[in-house]
């Protein structure tokens, strides 16, 4: 059981008066803010908990297509210059999401 299916459970038994528990308590055990439990409890009695994120199983909206990797590589296979100088005059990118992928290819070797 998670925190926030505890925290709910522990509220329905508090509307239901089944538990002597305060809203500071609940908040306790389960580590939430007093007023987070407060925004549960109306959550609670109006019917629209929610368990699971909004957002699970999205792919995140600045992802790199498979056609942008490709032609990340290709451009950097083309050239001979520093990761630096390629993510300046690529300017699309960061340099990490660019360093990472070069480095995912095998194409940046690293040295200690």
């Amino acid at each position: 059981m998670t925190k926030k299916e505890e925290a709910v459970k522990l509220i329905k038994e508090k509307l239901n008066n089944s538990t002597f528990l305060t809203y500071k308590e609940i908040s306790a055990i389960t580590g939430y803010h007093p007023k987070y439990i407060l925004k549960l409890k109306k959550e609670v009695i109006n019917g629209t908990v929610n368990f699971v994120h909004g957002n699970k199983n999205r792919v995140p909206s600045n992802s790199m297509s498979e056609e942008e990797k490709q032609k990340i590589i290709k451009l950097y296979k083309k050239s001979n210059v520093s990761i630096r100088k390629f993510c300046k005059f690529y300017n699309r990118r960061s340099y990490s999401c660019i360093y990472n992928l070069l480095k995912e290819e095998g194409l940046i070797k690293t040295t200690k």
